[in-house]
């Protein structure tokens, strides 16, 4: 199947418009995000995945007045991960990159500010429409910064979709944070509390 899913922040002012494509096992998104803060930016990225929504590889560049930065974080078979990046300009940023050996062992990439990679470990083990939950090891990427950091989450299921909504608890430790996050039938974000909602678009009957 495929979608354009359209987000704005709800924390401030941001905007994601993301072409996403997936089958039962895997996914392939590009997408663009822009924000005004911590400084204005626009973010672009390209995301695969392999079987059950494993992360293959994570392109990012983003970009803000004489200044630019380029990220690319991709996962070898077998629970090791690459980090390669560069950045252009003086900016009062954290700077891009990080350890691979921080991160060996995750499954997933997470991008921040974004809703879409929450999808992956949602599908992974169903938790929209059925009970259970899971621990996972993120590779955490900030934004704009683009540095790489391990985070500990948990999802939870909560409910199944009820007229096409359902809800699963996300734990973020690294930054405190807890939220129940609105999915719709097929594992991707609605409404993500303090950080963004999907903007309604029209659809096909099939698709919420």
């Amino acid at each position: 199947m495929e979608r354009m899913l359209f987000w704005t922040g709800a924390d401030q002012w941001r905007t994601e418009v993301c072409e996403v494509g997936w089958s039962d096992t895997s996914l392939t998104a590009i997408g663009t995000q822009a924000g005004v803060a911590p400084l204005p930016y626009r973010l672009d990225y390209s995301l695969t995945t392999g079987d059950e929504f494993v992360t293959d590889r994570l392109d990012v560049t983003v970009r803000g007045e004489h200044w630019n930065r380029r990220l690319c974080l991709t996962r070898i078979p077998g629970g090791t991960w690459t980090v390669d990046a560069d950045h252009e300009g003086t900016v009062d940023l954290p700077d891009p990159g990080g350890d691979p050996a921080a991160i060996e062992g995750a499954l997933d990439c997470d991008l921040g500010r974004s809703p879409l990679t929450n999808v992956m470990p949602v599908r992974r083990h169903r938790l929209h429409e059925q009970v259970g939950g899971a621990d996972f090891l993120m590779a955490w990427v900030s934004v704009p910064d683009l540095s790489v950091h391990p985070s500990r989450q948990r999802y939870e299921h909560l409910h199944p979709p009820v007229d096409g909504i359902a809800q699963v608890r996300y734990i973020g430790a690294h930054r405190g944070f807890e939220g129940d996050l609105d999915i719709d039938a097929h594992g991707f974000v609605l409404n993500y509390p303090g950080l963004a909602r999907r903007v309604p678009t029209p659809s096909r009957a099939d698709n919420t």
